[in-house]
C-alpha cells in the first residue's frame, strides 16, 4: 500500500522558522563580535597566532549571521540559498588560508606566544554558550529544509571544537611552556575550517536543501545527514519544497 505523501510545511510555519533564524543570527552576531574583539586584542598582546586566529574565526561567524539575515530579508529566503552558501563557504576558506601561513611562520620561529589569561577564559566561556546556540540553529535549519541555516549552525559549533583546541593549546602553552602548541592549534582551526569552507560551498552540508538551492541542473546535493532518509525522507523533502 503506497503511503500518502505529507502535506508541505504551511506558509505561517515557515515564516515563524524564518524570524527565528533571524534572531538566532542577530544573537550570534552580538555574541561573535564581542568575542572577535576580546580575542583579536588579547592575541595580539600576547602573540598567539590560535588566539588571533580564533578572533577572525568569530569575524567569519558575525559574517555568516549577517549573510542568514540577508537572506531571510528576501521575501523568497530559498532564491538566495545558493549564494549565501557560497558566501559562507568562501569566507571560511579565506580563514583557513590566513591561519595556516601565520600557524606556519610561529612554528618556523617567528616568535614565541605568552601566557593569555583573557584568552583561556573567552575560550572556555564559549565552550559553554556556543552548542546551545549551535542546536537552536541547526534544528531551526532542518526544520526549514535550508542548508544556508544548517551551515551557519555549523559555523557556531565549530566555535565549539575550536574553543576546546584553543582552551588546550592556551593552558599547554601557559602551564608547561610548550610554546608550539599555540600554532599547532592554529594548523587545527584552520584544517576544521577549511573543511566547513569546502562543504558549505559545495552546498553538501544538508541533503534537504530547497528546490533553489539544488545544484544547476536540479539535481540534489548529496546527503550528509543532515535530514533523515527513509520513511521521514519524504516528509522532509516535501517540507523543504521539493
Amino acid at each position: 500500500m503506497t503511503a500518502l505523501a505529507p502535506a508541505p510545511l504551511p506558509a505561517a510555519d515557515r515564516r515563524r522558522l524564518g524570524r527565528q533564524a533571524q534572531r538566532l543570527a542577530a544573537a550570534s552576531v552580538g555574541y561573535n563580535l564581542i568575542e572577535a574583539a576580546v580575542a583579536v586584542s588579547a592575541g595580539a598582546v600576547a602573540g598567539s597566532v590560535a588566539l588571533v586566529g580564533f578572533g577572525l574565526d568569530s569575524l567569519i561567524e558575525v559574517s555568516s549571521g549577517l549573510i542568514i539575515l540577508w537572506q531571510f530579508r528576501h521575501p523568497v529566503p530559498e532564491s538566495r540559498e545558493r549564494q549565501a552558501l557560497r558566501l559562507i563557504g568562501g569566507c571560511f576558506l579565506i580563514l583557513a588560508a590566513y591561519i595556516t601561513t601565520e600557524s606556519v611562520r610561529s612554528l618556523a620561529g617567528a616568535g614565541e606566544p605568552a601566557t593569555s589569561p583573557a584568552g583561556i577564559a573567552l575560550a572556555a566561556l564559549s565552550l559553554l554558550i556556543m552548542p546551545v546556540l549551535s542546536l537552536a540553529q541547526r534544528r531551526t535549519g532542518r526544520a526549514l529544509g535550508s542548508g544556508s541555516v544548517v551551515a551557519d549552525s555549523a559555523q557556531t559549533l565549530l566555535c565549539t571544537y575550536l574553543s576546546a583546541v584553543l582552551l588546550a593549546g592556551l593552558l599547554l602553552d601557559g602551564l608547561l611552556g610548550w610554546g608550539w602548541a599555540d600554532p599547532a592549534a592554529g594548523l587545527i582551526i584552520a584544517a576544521v575550517a577549511a573543511r566547513e569552507g569546502v562543504t558549505a560551498w559545495r552546498g553538501t552540508n544538508c541533503g534537504c536543501l530547497p528546490a533553489a538551492a539544488q545544484a544547476p541542473g536540479g539535481t540534489p546535493e548529496a546527503d550528509d545527514g543532515c535530514c533523515p532518509s527513509g520513511p521521514d525522507a519524504g516528509q522532509r523533502r516535501t517540507a523543504a519544497g521539493r
